[in-house]
């Protein structure tokens, strides 16, 4: 085993392992690069030679009825200890050194924005967690599937990339042939009280969320337009992940004759509800000042598959090291953001994860 995926789709209980048995993933530097490509998509959010696409290719499927029955690959092992009580006191000086680096990070964000130069910008960053015991990795993945029965739930391993947790809401594209279907998901609440009974049916959007949301929507239509004459949106609507609710606008698509899911794909990743806008511009200036190196976060993830390709954007995931847990979550700012707002919302993201731990 050189490689391997773990994963169930949102409402659904069956579960996939997909193993790569020989030889190393295979490295891309190019979405378009996945045309014709088999197997288990594993993308960062800066694509680069040290942080490349990864293909897990197919060689041994097995599928479980549900998450109960799921099991690890044969021969795996990862050396980690990050249980214990010893690391609070570091904890906490973490903490507030993620602070900080948070408030020097949100004031240079907003600067750009108020300036003008910039529509949207997504500020993320990471937080170091360790449990309070030792914690069997397969047994986090059947309790996220358990506790997130709406989200795409991974489990995935390669030595390029290492081992990660993902319980993500976001489609990127889905399909086969020429039908396919993508999302803009943006704006975030949390729901607290009497709200956790539903699905989020009585939320009162503020502006902000609104007018993000529809930020996102509009790029993704405007991209589309490039590949597609067949276009249809629906939304937006509201759609509970976990203990938040997202806002979400649907897009069915027809592609044109000769286009290929890569060249989508090249398009659209990294989509404003990750990035900003305009997209290239804020994608460099994420790059060159944001502290907290995204890894693998808000990239995306899942099968391409013969009979089908799934994707989803990178949300709601921790990397599993051999000492801590690394969280990683993010939110989008607008020229008026309030950086409190914002910290709390980053809490309330980085809670999917936590609530994993404290299991």
């Amino acid at each position: 085993m050189t490689g391997f995926a773990l994963y169930r789709f949102p409402h659904e209980q069956q579960v996939t392992l997909m193993e790569q048995t020989e030889g190393e993933p295979q490295e891309l530097l190019s979405c378009a690069d996945l045309n014709d490509c088999r197997g288990f998509v594993i993308a960062p959010f800066d694509i680069s030679a040290d942080l490349p696409i990864l293909l897990i290719k197919p060689d041994r499927l097995e599928v479980f009825s549900n998450a109960s029955l799921c099991r690890l690959p044969d021969g795996f092992r990862f050396a980690s200890s990050p249980g214990g009580r010893t690391v609070k006191a570091d904890n906490m000086h973490a903490s507030n050194s993620c602070r900080e680096t948070y408030d020097e990070d949100f004031r240079s964000f907003l600067l750009q924005l108020e300036t003008g130069k910039f529509r949207k910008l997504v500020l993320a960053r990471c937080a170091d967690e360790c449990a309070e015991t030792q914690l069997d990795i397969l047994f986090l993945f059947k309790q996220a599937c358990k506790l997130y029965p709406r989200l795409f739930v991974s489990l995935t391993y390669t030595a390029k990339s290492g081992l990660w947790l993902t319980a993500t809401p976001e489609i990127l594209l889905e399909g086969c042939g020429n039908k396919w279907r993508t999302i803009a998901l943006a704006g975030t609440m949390k729901l607290e009280g009497e709200q956790l009974n539903g699905e989020g049916e009585h939320v009162c959007w503020s502006t902000k969320n609104i007018q993000e949301q529809r930020y996102v929507a509009t790029y993704i239509k405007e991209c589309l337009e490039h590949f597609s004459d067949e276009i249809r949106e629906e939304g937006p609507r509201t759609v509970r992940a976990a203990n938040l609710v997202h806002l979400r606008s649907d897009f069915s698509f027809i592609l044109l004759n000769k286009v290929r899911p890569g060249e989508v794909l090249q398009r659209l990743h990294p989509t404003p509800a990750v990035c900003g806008l305009p997209k290239q511009e804020a994608f460099r200036f994420i790059i060159e000042h944001e502290h907290s190196p995204r890894q693998y976060y808000s990239g995306f993830l899942g099968p391409m598959l013969q009979d089908s390709t799934r994707l989803y954007v990178s949300l709601r995931c921790m990397q599993i090291l051999p000492d801590r847990f690394r969280l990683y979550a993010g939110g989008g700012l607008l020229k008026g953001s309030v950086e409190e707002q914002e910290w709390q919302e980053t809490e309330a993201k980085l809670e999917t994860m936590r609530r994993l731990l404290k299991s």
